[in-house]
C-alpha cells in the first residue's frame, strides 16, 4: 500500500498587516521527500502519522511530498500561494499511483486575494488524483470549514484539544484512512455551520464552554460507526467570505446518524455562545500590579491582543510601558519582533547604552513607538534547538539581548516563537531564575512554560489579537454573526444549517 503525505499549515490574522512570506517558512525549515521523515517522524503531525504506521503492522510505504510550517501571521503572500500549489502538482504527478492522500493543513490559512487557501488545495489534490482515491484532511481546531474543503476529502479529522496535540490528529488521522482502506469502512460526512465568533480567552479544552463541547465529540467518537466527530471553532482573527464556527461529523455509511449528530454538536455549541464570551483578562495597569506583587514567579503576563501564537505581529509595547511607568521592582521578560530596532542595536555593540524607539513599527493601528533607554546585552541568532511539539529548531533571524530598567527585553528579526518558548530566553544565556515574570505572546498556549509557572494573568491588550471582537475593522465575514450582532436562531442564517430544528 502507498500513501502520500502533504503538510502544509499557517494560521492567518486578517487584522495583521504584515504578509506572511515563504522567508517565514523557511525560517522553520521547507523540506521535500525522504528528509522529511528523517527531520519529522517522531514529532508532530508526520510523526503521529508515521506512528499509526508503525502501530497497523501493515506493509505500507509513505511518499512524503512537502513539509512546510510557520507561525501565525497576516495572510500569505501569493508568491508562497503559488509555491507551494507547484509543489503539490509536480509532487502528485510524479509519485505514481497511490492508494490514499494524508494532506495535514490547518484550516485558517488565507493569501493575497484568497480567503478558502486550504479549499484550494484540496481541489488541486483532488484534480489531480481523481474520484477515487481516499483524502484524508487533518485540520487545526481553528479551521474554518468551507464549501470547497467538504467538497474535495473523503474524511476530515481535527485536533481533540487546546493547547493542540498535534501528534494525536497526525495519528487518528492516519487510522481513519486505514479502516477506510483495509476495513472498507464507507465514510460519509455531514457538518455545519454555525453563525458564531469568539475571542480566545475560553479556547481551552480543559474547561469552560469549550471542555463541555469537545467532551461531547469525544464521547459520540465511542459509537463505532463514528469515524470522528471535530469541532471548529474558527481562528477568531479571520475576516473571510465563509468566516464561521463549524461541526463535522464523519460516520461509517450512516448518513442519518452524521446528520443527526452535527445537529446536536452545532446545537450544543448555540446553546452556549454566550458562555464563549466571558472575559477574564484584566486591565493592563491590574495585570502588571497582580504580577509584581505575586508572592512567587514566574508570573505569566499573557499579552493577549499581540499572540503571535495567533497571528498578531508581535510589536505591541504596552505592557512594557506599564511596566517602566508603574516602577515595579520585580524583573520582567518581554519578546518583541522588530528588524528595525534590532538593525539600531547591532550596530550600536554589546555593551552599549541606547535610547531608540520600541514597538508599533508592524501594527501601527494598534500601537504607537515607545522611546526608551537601555543597554545592549548581548547579540546572536541562528537556528535554536527548542522543545517544541511542532520541530526541534526554529531561526529567530538576529536577536538582541537589551536590558531596560527591570526589563530584559529579547528583540528578534523574525516572528520564530517569539519568547513564548522558555529555551529561547536560555538560548541567549538568560537565566530564567532570576525574573519575576514573562510577557508571553499567546492568550492561551502557556504550556512550555507550565512546569515554572506560578499562575498565569491575561491583560486585556489591544492589538490584533485582541478580545474585544466588537472593535475589529470586518469587512468579509457573513453578517449577522454573534456577537457582533443579537441572533437568537443560527440555522436562519447558516449557510450550512442542515435539516434540524434545534
Amino acid at each position: 500500500m502507498r500513501l502520500a503525505l502533504i503538510h502544509i499549515a499557517q494560521e492567518t490574522n486578517d487584522f495583521n498587516p504584515v504578509l506572511t512570506t515563504l522567508a517565514d517558512f523557511e525560517a522553520f525549515g521547507i523540506h521535500e521527500g525522504a528528509e522529511i521523515a528523517r527531520h519529522f517522524g517522531e514529532i508532530g503531525q508526520i510523526g503521529g502519522h508515521y506512528a499509526a504506521i508503525r502501530e497497523s503492522g501493515l506493509d505500507i510505504e509513505t511518499i512524503p511530498i512537502i513539509r512546510a510550517w510557520a507561525v501565525a501571521g497576516g495572510r500569505i503572500s501569493r508568491e508562497a500561494f503559488d509555491y507551494f500549489q507547484v509543489k503539490i502538482r509536480a509532487g502528485l504527478e510524479t509519485i505514481g499511483p497511490i492508494d490514499g492522500l494524508v494532506l495535514q493543513l490547518h484550516g485558517a490559512c488565507a493569501a493575497e486575494g484568497i480567503d478558502d487557501v486550504e479549499g484550494e488545495q484540496a481541489e488541486l489534490c483532488r484534480q489531480i488524483l481523481g474520484p477515487d482515491v481516499p483524502i484524508l484532511l487533518g485540520l487545526d481546531h481553528h479551521a474554518n470549514v468551507t464549501q470547497k474543503i467538504m467538497a474535495n476529502c473523503t474524511a476530515i479529522v481535527g485536533h481533540r484539544t487546546q493547547p493542540h496535540d498535534v501528534f494525536d490528529t497526525g495519528k487518528i488521522g492516519t487510522e481513519v484512512l486505514l479502516r477506510i482502506l483495509t476495513e472498507k469502512a464507507r465514510p460519509v460526512m455531514a457538518w455545519r455551520k454555525i453563525p458564531l465568533l469568539s475571542h480566545q480567552e475560553q479556547f481551552l479544552t480543559s474547561k469552560g464552554p469549550m471542555k463541555r463541547w469537545f467532551d461531547r465529540a469525544r464521547a459520540l467518537e465511542a459509537d463505532r460507526r463514528v469515524l470522528q466527530a471535530s469541532n471548529y471553532p474558527m481562528q477568531p482573527w479571520l475576516d473571510v467570505a465563509e468566516g464561521g464556527w463549524s461541526t463535522i461529523v464523519v460516520t461509517d455509511g450512516d448518513q442519518a446518524l452524521a446528520e443527526a449528530l452535527a445537529d446536536e454538536l452545532a446545537d450544543l455549541a448555540w446553546s452556549m455562545r454566550d458562555d464563549f464570551q466571558v472575559r477574564e483578562a484584566v486591565t493592563v495597569d491590574e495585570a502588571v500590579h497582580k504580577a509584581d506583587a505575586a508572592a512567587r514567579g514566574m508570573v505569566v503576563l499573557s499579552d493577549t491582543g499581540d499572540t503571535v501564537f495567533g497571528g498578531a505581529a508581535g510589536d505591541s509595547n504596552l505592557i512594557l510601558e506599564a511596566i517602566l511607568r508603574l516602577g515595579t521592582k520585580g524583573r520582567a521578560l518581554i519578546p518583541l519582533i522588530s528588524p528595525q530596532a534590532v538593525q539600531v542595536l547591532i550596530a550600536a555593540g554589546e555593551g552599549t547604552e541606547v535610547t531608540l524607539p520600541l514597538g508599533g513599527d508592524a501594527a501601527p493601528a494598534f500601537f504607537a513607538p515607545l522611546t526608551v533607554t537601555g543597554t545592549v546585552r548581548r547579540i546572536g541568532g541562528g537556528a535554536i534547538p527548542l522543545a517544541f511539539n511542532h520541530q526541534a529548531e526554529v531561526d529567530m533571524g538576529r536577536v538582541v539581548v537589551f536590558d531596560v530598567g527591570p526589563v530584559t527585553l529579547l528583540i528578534s528579526e523574525l516572528r520564530g516563537v517569539a519568547g513564548n518558548v522558555p529555551g529561547v530566553y536560555e538560548a541567549f544565556g538568560i537565566d530564567l531564575a532570576g525574573y519575576k515574570m514573562a510577557v508571553l505572546k499567546t492568550a492561551s498556549n502557556f504550556q512550555y512554560f507550565a512546569p515554572i509557572t506560578s499562575q498565569v494573568i491575561r491583560a486585556d491588550t489591544r492589538g490584533p489579537g485582541q478580545s474585544d471582537v466588537f472593535t475589529l475593522p470586518w469587512r468579509r465575514i457573513p453578517r449577522p454573526v454573534y456577537p457582533l450582532e443579537t441572533i437568537s436562531d443560527w440555522r436562519a442564517h447558516s449557510s450550512q444549517p442542515g435539516a434540524g430544528t434545534g
